[in-house]
């Protein structure tokens, strides 16, 4: 149920609300948004590296940045809608992104792009965790799974069809900058009129000055959960970061292709059907998508990592798509298990957490990928980056299965220790 804010008169309420289903539908593609700028420059990043001559370090520092930015935002400013409400941090959060556009508009050289990503992370690390609360909470009444869904696919969906995008674009267009950066500023505008029009979610409450002090907090019912999902974290947002960081160097060094096209269908193979498969086993036992997400993410990348040494193309896209349900699989499974454990005003500081895990592992991984390509080559540094994704997601399977068989125990009814704290498997 909306509320209204405190100092909102209810006819003032009324002449901007929004409907509810537009509300969701806004405050959804606008999420989708941020993701679309994200995965949008990685197209271009060889372009620009031909243009203007850097090297392949300078690069991942330029992707990488972003989630750095992202990041610290998130650790000071995750858990602000759940004092001053999800509005003012949805609208500001959109209104700097589309800041950030203009600067990728007219970035004349890399250090405006490597600003305009640093931008772009700060906006999206403020308003992530709110996005993902307010998408559930705006969902229609009885479908607030289809929330939570939305929360869990819109990360992947975005930055691979925002990659693919500007991949067309590049391809096909003498001057993708514009065509790209002006049309996401332009949704971003919108994005913020919809919020605008929109009612809020929770009450204005004391203490967001406070909770600016960077901090990650997880509720203790949620706790088992959240450690046992961090190695899956950790193995598919380091796939992630591998795509929008290598990926064009990849293609260029190993496969020998310069194809804006191509290194946009590559990401759209990993992220895409990550997007899908997370929509797709939504009601499936959210233990059960963890772990076929775990296992699938084993098998597609080692499925990549044997295209990369043989040089063969299609099995790259074939370990990407079969990684890519992996992706989605787990990742939407684990917030499934999770969501459902914490309190309404204790959910955008609980996604915080998951977030600054992924974007840990989405960007630190890969800026030091970017250094050892410098002395290893591409291809050793693609086989060790692909064995730490491996071994992460190993770990997490086996994690996961170890709770699965706790959680079955604690049901029996001849279980001798039923005061034990319950180990949530079901969304």
């Amino acid at each position: 149920m909306l509320t209204i804010l405190a100092g909102d008169s209810p006819t003032a309420a009324s002449r901007r609300r929004a409907s509810p289903a537009l509300a969701f539908a806004g405050v959804t593609v606008s999420f989708l948004g941020l993701f679309l700028a994200a995965g949008a420059p990685s197209p271009l990043f060889r372009l620009e590296q031909q243009q203007w001559g850097f090297p392949v370090w300078l690069l991942t520092i330029a992707f990488a940045i972003y989630a750095i930015a992202l990041l610290a935002a998130l650790l000071v400013a995750g858990s602000l809608s759940d004092y001053t409400g999800r509005r003012p941090v949805l609208i500001g959060a959109l209104g700097v992104e589309a800041g950030a556009m203009l600067i990728f508009l007219f970035a004349p050289n890399i250090g405006w792009v490597i600003a305009a990503r640093t931008v772009q992370g700060v906006a999206t690390g403020v308003g992530v965790s709110a996005f993902t609360a307010a998408a559930a909470e705006y969902a229609p009444a009885g479908h607030k799974k289809l929330g939570v869904l939305a929360g869990s696919v819109a990360p992947a969906a975005g930055l691979g069809l925002g990659a693919l995008l500007a991949g067309i674009v590049v391809q096909f267009t003498a001057v993708p900058s514009p065509i790209i950066f002006t049309s996401l500023a332009v949704l971003f505008v919108v994005g913020m009129i919809v919020v605008i029009a929109s009612g809020e979610t929770v009450a204005r409450r004391g203490g967001a000055l406070r909770s600016l002090t960077p901090r990650v907090s997880i509720p203790q019912l949620a706790r088992a959960e959240f450690f046992a999902s961090i190695p899956v974290h950790i193995a598919t947002w380091m796939l992630g970061g591998l795509y929008l960081g290598l990926v064009p160097s990849i293609m260029h060094s190993v496969f020998h292709v310069d194809s804006g096209l191509v290194t946009g269908l590559a990401i759209l193979a990993l992220s895409g059907t990550g997007a899908l498969t997370g929509f797709l086993v939504g009601s499936a036992p959210a233990r059960s998508a963890v772990v076929l997400g775990g296992s699938l993410t084993v098998i597609g990348t080692a499925v990549t990592l044997f295209s990369i040494i043989t040089g063969q193309l299609p099995l790259f896209f074939l370990g990407s798509v079969i990684a890519g349900a992996g992706f989605g699989a787990s990742f939407s499974g684990a917030l499934r298990i999770i969501a459902p454990l914490a309190e309404a005003r204790q959910h955008a500081e609980l996604f915080a957490a998951i977030y600054v895990v992924s974007y840990l592992s989405f960007s630190l991984p890969v800026v030091i990928a970017g250094l050892l390509v410098s002395t290893a080559g591409i291809m050793p540094t693609a086989v060790v980056y692909g064995g730490v994704v491996i071994t992460a997601a190993l770990a997490g399977l086996i994690w996961q299965a170890s709770l699965g068989w706790h959680a079955e125990k604690l049901s029996r009814p001849d279980w001798p220790h039923r005061t034990v704290s319950p180990v949530h498997t079901e969304a």
